[in-house]
């Protein structure tokens, strides 16, 4: 009987569909696409029942048939995985949504969800006998990289704007990574990266240049399906940067349907951005297939910084197979929206979750979610990280007072 640990068959490339051998060490595509993981779904169909898998590890890891890697010998892990769905009542009814969930990322291991893409990536890298990585990083990443490198015993290089939360520089460096800093960018880390990986033979992890990130990314869209019964909710919103996670939920949602796990249609599929950094926002207003660089990216919300995603056109498809949309937000609307969700439901937001609450309003307000649409809203972080984005405002009392 055909029982494999994963049923991984191949790396595609979305654009030209050329093949590649995921036993081998694989970056990008000759063309410079992005590759993604394709499974034997067929065979798997066969073999591996839902049922079986909600008795399992509350882990990523239930799900490795649908996982990359093919020993479990080589599996890294610090217990990642099947976070909380909370349903967020108080909060959906100032917003003016009944139904609206927070996927709660930030108790995960390092604090965001950058833990599911290390876990599965590094065990790859583990896999393939990868000894030392470099990436580029607007911070959380990193310190993901840094911890399940520290775990696998493989040498983690990370290099990250000098700007960003000084929270992930300490978790980098207490996790035993070599830190860097530059003076830009994300995007002028990864040129650093890029000529660093050719120059002393680093696996370059950058987004989207390792496979394997989505994969891990995917089992959040895995886990909102089994937490609601494998039904999709109406509208998934999603704090896009590099956006692995919106195009990990999609990717979830169309091996699901052809394991005949599902049957409901997928998801509206939002990508959410600041105001000082939309560039999916804007290609997707113009119907584009492609981003146009954002000139002088800013936002609050450090970790959807970023320029012009590689991945864009796989955002931009998924957006637009969903029947989706994008929507950007401003700092102050996001800040707000980090106060009420902490005010309402005792969940202390990240800046980036705290943006798909502000966008979640905002849709709401233009009828493009109704009032009864089941909302799930990733909340990717623990605010606790971004300590400045919610400063203290005590009252100063002495010790003769009452309160």
């Amino acid at each position: 009987m055909d029982q494999r640990f994963s049923y991984l068959e191949s790396l595609a490339c979305p654009k030209c569909s050329s093949l590649h051998d995921p036993r081998r060490v694989n970056t990008v595509c000759e063309c410079g696409s992005p590759l993604l993981a394709m499974y034997d779904l067929d065979a798997a169909a066969s073999r591996v029942r839902k049922d079986s898998v909600e008795g399992r590890q509350r882990s990523v890891w239930r799900y490795h048939e649908l996982l990359p890697v093919y020993d479990s010998s080589n599996i890294v892990s610090l217990g990642e995985g099947f976070t909380p769905l909370i349903q967020a009542s108080r909060l959906g009814a100032e917003v003016g949504v009944n139904g609206l969930f927070i996927k709660d990322e930030g108790v995960l291991p390092t604090g965001t969800f950058k833990a599911r893409g290390a876990a599965v990536g590094v065990s790859k890298a583990k896999e393939l006998n990868i000894s030392k990585i470099a990436m580029p990083t607007n911070g959380n990443a990193g310190a993901a990289w840094a911890a399940y490198c520290s775990k696998a015993g493989i040498d983690a290089h990370i290099v990250m704007p000098k700007d960003a939360p000084k929270v992930t520089m300490s978790e980098c460096a207490a996790l035993g990574a070599k830190l860097y800093l530059v003076d830009g960018l994300i995007g002028d880390a990864a040129k650093v990266v890029g000529r660093s990986s050719q120059s002393h033979g680093f696996f370059d992890a950058s987004t989207f240049r390792e496979p394997y990130r989505v994969e891990g990314k995917k089992t959040m869209g895995l886990e909102i399906f089994e937490q609601l019964l494998w039904q999709s909710p109406d509208v998934v919103l999603y704090p896009t940067g590099g956006g692995v996670g919106l195009i990990g939920i999609y990717k979830a949602y169309q091996e699901l349907l052809q394991l005949d796990w599902v049957s409901s249609k997928p998801p509206r599929l939002v990508a959410v951005q600041s105001e000082g950094c939309s560039p999916v926002v804007k290609a997707w207003e113009k119907r584009l297939k492609e981003c146009e660089p954002w000139p002088n990216p800013s936002t609050v919300a450090f970790g959807i910084n970023v320029a012009k995603p590689l991945a864009d056109f796989l955002i931009l498809d998924a957006v637009y197979k969903t029947d989706g949309c994008a929507v950007s937000v401003s700092d102050q609307e996001i800040l707000d929206a980090q106060r009420q969700a902490g005010r309402l439901e005792g969940v202390f937001m990240c800046p980036e979750g705290a943006a798909v609450i502000a966008a979640a309003k905002k849709l709401r307000e233009s009828n493009w979610i109704e009032t009864g649409d089941r909302v799930v809203a990733l909340n990717t972080g623990a605010g606790i990280k971004y300590p400045e984005t919610c400063p203290p405002q005590p009252t100063l009392i002495s010790p003769d007072d009452t309160i």
